[in-house]
């Protein structure tokens, strides 16, 4: 059964457990309240346009892998996102994803997981970069089906890099090499640019005074193929309504096609 066949009788994706009312305190939250939580806990809000409904997620400030981070650094949980992801994919009510980027980067395998689960989904999905889409912002901006930018925003593409202490043997080299080619395989086969100048940007010296990458505004980073389009919330949004309703026509279509047993 399709998601536009399906009962649109609750409004919000259900909360995860962590935020639920307390079913002690003998009060139930209404949807309002329940919205409002979802932005404040996770940065995500399901909403209705017409019959059409989407769920916004933002990836902001640093994204948090498998060490807790400060308490003063904004960040985005990867254990918060997978969850939401799964539930967007398989929710019958939702029929798009738009996914909102202002982020620093952070944790490489946590950002991979998710741009891998976003560009795995069937459900429609668009990424607006609003400030900033840095380092393993740049996989997470490229994995949803259709990219925007503002003019006024940049990507940082740089190579690999780890803080701590490193063991200076082959096997790191090695180690950091493979992660790389990881990463340039998702964003070269998720949007335009190729491989050779993927690299050549990342690899670039003079661009950044303390570090080796490359900084592309809205504007270069369209020219260069790495995202699709200039634009803002509106057109991100008028991209995913009408891919949603692209999606129900064909479905239509193939339903009034197909054999009667």
């Amino acid at each position: 059964m399709q998601k536009n066949d399906k009962n649109r009788d609750n409004f919000f994706l259900p909360l995860p457990p962590w935020q639920s009312p307390d079913s002690n305190n003998g009060s139930a939250q209404s949807g309002s309240e329940e919205m409002i939580n979802g932005i404040i806990e996770t940065g995500s809000v399901t909403v209705k346009n017409g019959d059409r409904y989407i769920h916004c997620l933002t990836v902001i400030g640093q994204i948090e892998g498998h060490y807790i981070l400060p308490a003063q650094n904004k960040t985005t949980k990867y254990e918060h996102v997978i969850p939401q992801l799964v539930a967007i994919e398989e929710s019958d009510e939702i029929d798009g994803l738009i996914l909102i980027l202002n982020t620093v980067g952070g944790d490489i395998e946590a950002g991979l997981a998710i741009a891998e689960l976003v560009s795995g989904m069937k459900t429609p999905s668009v990424s607006l970069v609003l400030g900033g889409g840095h380092s393993i912002g740049v996989p997470l901006a490229v994995s949803a089906n259709k990219s925007f930018i503002t003019p006024s925003a940049t990507m940082t593409i740089h190579p690999v890099r780890m803080n701590g202490l490193v063991l200076g043997v082959p096997q790191t080299l090695s180690y950091f090499e493979q992660m790389q080619e990881r990463i340039v395989r998702f964003v070269t086969d998720n949007s335009s640019i190729s491989p050779n100048r993927f690299r050549e940007i990342m690899l670039a010296t003079g661009e950044l005074v303390m570090d080796v990458g490359t900084v592309l505004n809205g504007e270069a980073a369209v020219k260069e193929g790495l995202i699709d389009c200039i634009g803002s919330l509106s057109d991100a949004l008028s991209w995913l309504y009408d891919e949603i309703d692209r999606n129900r026509n064909n479905t239509d279509s193939s339903n009034i096609n197909s054999p009667k047993g």
